[in-house]
């Protein structure tokens, strides 16, 4: 079952149980996925369906962080929960030192030595990467081996 057929899964179930909260943010993840596939007039693939996924989670910890600034707690433990929600749709999540172990293997692997090889690593490191490691993570640990 593809990532597509589990979101329509999963939104029958929450009509089902009348989980409200849970099917709005299936049903906002399934709408991206349709306008995109509407833009492109072609059904979407998995990768392309977890880069929407990720960038779904991306913009809430982007409003997350700045909900906990304004002091908006209330938006706050909204957020979490559409963030767990989604999470349950992406592949596993490489711990750091996996994601440090990928990057110093791509950097030797590049024979990369300065800041100026760091656009080669990051295209290397995404494709190994993609759905399972925060870009800006990636993007940290190689700045600190590239320095």
């Amino acid at each position: 079952m593809n990532l597509s057929e589990r979101l329509t899964d999963d939104m029958k179930q929450a009509m089902k149980i009348q989980d409200k909260f849970k099917l709005s943010v299936i049903r906002m993840m399934r709408a991206s996925v349709k306008n995109l596939e509407i833009d492109l007039k072609r059904p979407l693939d998995d990768n392309e369906v977890l880069d929407i996924l990720s960038r779904e989670i991306k913009q809430r910890k982007d409003s997350l962080q700045e909900f906990k600034k304004a002091g908006r707690d209330d938006l706050v433990a909204d957020l979490v929960v559409e963030i767990e929600i989604i999470s349950r749709y992406l592949p596993e999540q490489l711990t750091e030192e996996e994601i440090q172990e990928i990057v110093t293997q791509t950097i030797h692997e590049l024979g990369a030595s300065s800041k100026a090889d760091m656009g080669k690593v990051m295209s290397a490191l995404l494709p190994k990467t993609k759905g399972r490691a925060d870009g800006k993570l990636v993007n940290q640990f190689v700045q600190q081996l590239l320095k």
